[in-house]
């Protein structure tokens, strides 16, 4: 009850006043005059990798299509209409004016993308302050000009509606308060890149930003180098005459987490030359195994890729004992992707990794075949000390 009548009354606020957040829209950005023959979109972008969206385009308006919002969900439709042109008439269907102005990002994945389209001025909203590590936001944060709406995790309803931005983009989750900034005219816009299998599919999610922001051009430019180099260093891998064997993950509460050959983690594994028991491409999900499913199958590997944050092995020691008897430890070829890490719990791998695949599958091939890669020096993996 407090919660509706709070959103009631800032709504009346909001509607007789403006907000440091969000300007109107610049005379340039805005159409004056609407012409219904022209193409307003001469630039287009194409989706090639990503399965989870798609991008329609009409001459004054795209629709933007998430097949999967978040887990076991049905798609969500978008109108992104430019600025200035009449609305059309799609059911069910979020408007949301573009270029947008003001953006409050609920996953610091957004933020790469920003910044590599020159938008990262549109960021005024960010779930939690502490995770971010680009440059250019945290310099927003810093001069007071990015609204914190999210620091333990709860959406703070009441700071987002004062702040209206021109959408409030998600992590991949639908929040219980997203229902009231809808109710409250603020549009909810998902962007599920996570659910993608993978590595350029996720990192071809630049183009919904570029959609939002008019700059189909430049993310097109973007990706085509992101995947030129991926392809690259992939094919230096394909090369090698014997794959190596790894061990992946680790144990967290007495349970191993092992990427199936068909997600994220495994598509990555599979370019950078690597070989494990689980690599089938038809498996698409986490596995959940025992460390003693691990040891069986995996326990010769000579190299392991952990993803806990352990600065050396007698960390991993310590976490589980029986870490010590997995021959990678007695190699000491034992790699994390903690390398760029903030005091605050941010980590680069989780923000500029996925938009950067090339970088991580770089980082692996250098990994697992150093002669591959010469003088290489490593973005997000770092070597766990003895």
């Amino acid at each position: 009850m407090r919660l509706a009548l709070s959103v009631l009354l800032l709504l009346t606020f909001v509607a007789g006043c403006g907000s440091p957040a969000a300007t109107p829209p610049a005379a340039a950005d805005c159409l004056t005059q609407f012409d219904p023959e022209r193409d307003y979109f001469p630039v287009k972008s194409t989706v090639e990798h990503a399965k989870n969206f798609s991008l329609r385009y009409e001459k004054s308006y795209q629709v933007l299509t998430v097949e999967q919002p978040y887990p076991n969900a049905k798609p969500e439709t978008y109108v992104l209409l430019r600025c200035g042109a009449p609305r059309p008439d799609i059911e069910d269907a979020t408007v949301v004016e573009t270029p947008i102005r003001s953006l409050y990002s609920a996953s610091t994945t957004h933020l790469p993308l920003l910044d590599d389209l020159g938008q990262i001025g549109v960021l005024t909203g960010v779930a939690s302050s502490s995770l971010v590590m680009n440059e250019q936001a945290r310099a927003r944060i810093d001069a007071g000009q990015v609204t914190e709406y999210a620091p333990n995790f709860t959406v703070d309803t009441e700071k987002v509606v004062v702040g209206k931005p021109d959408l409030l983009m998600t992590s991949g989750y639908e929040e219980p308060q997203y229902a009231a900034l809808r109710a409250a005219g603020i549009p909810v816009v998902a962007n599920a890149e996570w659910l993608e299998t993978t590595p350029l599919g996720r990192a071809e999610w630049l183009k919904v930003m570029a959609a939002l922001t008019g700059q189909e051009q430049k993310a097109g430019e973007i990706f085509d180098r992101i995947e030129q180099d991926y392809r690259s260093v992939a094919e230096k891998a394909a090369g090698v005459q014997a794959k190596t064997e790894v061990v992946a993950g680790s144990l967290l509460q007495g349970t191993w987490n092992m990427p199936g050959g068909g997600t994220y983690g495994g598509t990555l594994l599979r370019d950078a030359g690597a070989t494990y028991p689980w690599a089938d491409p038809s498996s698409k999900n986490t596995l959940q195994l025992s460390f003693e499913e691990v040891y069986t199958k995996a326990g010769t590997a000579t190299v392991w890729l952990t993803d806990s944050p352990w600065q050396t092995l007698e960390d991993a020691r310590a976490a589980d004992p029986r870490h010590a008897q997995l021959a990678a430890f007695g190699t000491g070829r034992v790699w994390t992707y903690h390398k760029l890490v903030s005091a605050t719990g941010g980590n680069d791998y989780w923000e500029r990794g996925v938009t950067r695949p090339d970088l991580v599958l770089s980082d692996l091939v250098a990994i697992l075949h150093p002669d591959l890669m010469p003088g290489y020096e490593t973005t997000f993996y770092r070597q766990v000390g003895r």
